[in-house]
């Protein structure tokens, strides 16, 4: 869950180095407020000395907007944590609206994610870049390193690269994927567990159902909620690339809004049910006029095969599986490949 807006000026705490055994990877990060947080970069004695020292940071009222600070902790010696590695620590104070926009800055579904650059000198904005021919007033081993990476040479991942006597460190962290767009129709109770299940991962929820009271009172942050009397239309138009599912209280409403998918638009569209109803659904859509390439878009049962539980959690869990399987692939590869191991 993202903080509010409202919530005011906060940290960001990056884990941006890892020497030996850690709680967490370099990328980790968690986003700190005076009174909340966001995100984990491990739990246990680290987690809480990192909160303990961003709420310092925030009680000084003189620090600058995009204040940095790099700090080392050796888990072993310092914290008791039987890891027994070292973890470094980046702290970065700014208006909780801020880190958003920087990483998203310039982010697009349909090209490779830039990376964001950060000098570790109060002040300064992260800067988001795409092109490898980009020039800066950077050390060379930082804009070699962006280059490699932007390039495929070296992998694209969180990296401390260190100033020495010469001048402030630096981090170069991958950007974040524009999320994927996800229509999911039906409020009921595998709706409302499937929006928890997706929680915290890369999905922007559009959430349709036909009546106000079939949603809960408070939605997850980043969930839009859509109250149609006909959510066929809604998924009529819905833009491309627009991933489906659809769950609702009715098989009659299921097949209006996958005919609607199906009749517009290449998109992946998921279907609970069990094999019967999918048999049902392609014989009503042959009839009406799909064509067998048409019908391939449609996946049902939805989840992967080897969790077959259904309760409303496990099916949530399962399905989010699919879902992150087809936003690591890009392309769905993976789940079609998951779907097939049934």
């Amino acid at each position: 869950m993202r903080p509010h807006r409202d919530v005011g000026r906060v940290v960001r705490i990056l884990v941006a180095e890892v020497e030996g055994s850690a709680p967490r990877e370099a990328g980790a990060a968690m986003v700190v407020g005076p009174d909340a947080f966001w995100g984990t970069i491990g739990g246990g004695a680290l987690e809480l000395t990192a909160i303990s020292a961003a709420r310092s940071l925030l009680a000084h009222d003189g620090i600058v907007e995009w204040h940095r600070e790099l700090r080392s902790y050796p888990l072993g010696p310092a914290l008791g944590q039987c890891c027994g590695g070292m973890v470094r620590l980046l702290y970065e104070v700014g208006p909780v609206g801020s880190f958003a926009e920087a990483a998203e800055r310039g982010a697009r579904r349909d090209q490779p994610a830039g990376l964001v650059v950060r000098c570790v000198l109060s002040g300064t904005e992260p800067v988001v870049v795409h092109d490898r021919s980009f020039t800066a007033a950077w050390p060379l081993s930082v804009l070699r390193s962006v280059r490699q990476m932007l390039s495929g040479e070296r992998p694209r991942q969180t990296l401390l690269i260190s100033g020495g006597k010469q001048g402030p460190a630096f981090v170069i962290e991958p950007q974040p994927r524009t999320p994927h767009a996800l229509y999911l129709y039906g409020a009921g109770h595998v709706g409302r567990a499937v929006v928890r299940a997706l929680e915290g991962l890369p999905f922007a929820i559009t959430w349709i159902d036909v009546a106000e009271s079939r949603f809960p009172d408070v939605l997850t942050s980043g969930v839009r909620r859509v109250v149609s009397t006909d959510p066929s239309e809604v998924a009529a138009r819905a833009p491309e690339g627009t991933l489906h599912l659809v769950m609702t209280f009715s098989h009659a409403l299921d097949l209006a809004i996958v005919a609607a998918v199906l009749a517009r638009t290449q998109a992946w569209v998921g279907l609970i049910g069990s094999a019967t109803k999918r048999a049902r659904f392609e014989k009503r859509l042959r009839e009406a006029g799909f064509a067998e390439g048409m019908l391939k878009q449609l996946h049902c049962p939805i989840g992967i095969g080897i969790i077959r539980g259904k309760e409303p959690a496990m099916i949530a869990i399962s399905v989010a599986a699919q879902l992150a399987a087809w936003a690591t692939d890009g392309a769905g590869d993976s789940a079609q490949r998951i779907e097939q191991n049934r």
